[in-house]
């Protein structure tokens, strides 16, 4: 290997630890009731929302093949299972992947 693959290695590592162990330290001074920690819990599903609609308008790789229709098709009846399941998020990951595949290869 050489030398900059280990010190790229290093660097994301410490990167990644040092922000979890200060996410460690300052987890008991943050209330889940605080406008800050609702900011950035509305930042994290407005950022998941654009990725789901990224995906579904413009997709990459296999997706690619798929109709708009077969793929709004899948996201609604996805979101059906999420809610009917008590909004567990396993069940509606599988349906999806399953739905997609079926509609796919039949229609």
């Amino acid at each position: 290997m050489s030398a900059n693959i280990v010190y790229a290695i290093l660097v994301t590592s410490l990167a990644t630890f040092l922000s979890r162990f200060l996410g460690t330290i300052t987890s008991e001074s943050i209330k889940e009731t605080s406008q800050l920690f609702k900011w950035f819990n509305c930042l994290a599903y407005a950022t998941l929302a654009a990725l789901i609609a990224r995906t579904i308008i413009f997709p990459a790789g296999v997706l690619i093949d798929a109709s708009y229709a077969s793929r709004l098709v899948v996201v609604l009846l996805s979101l059906f299972v999420f809610f009917i399941s008590k909004k567990n998020f396993v069940y509606p990951t599988i349906f999806s992947a399953i739905s997609m595949g079926i509609l796919n290869s039949y229609f």
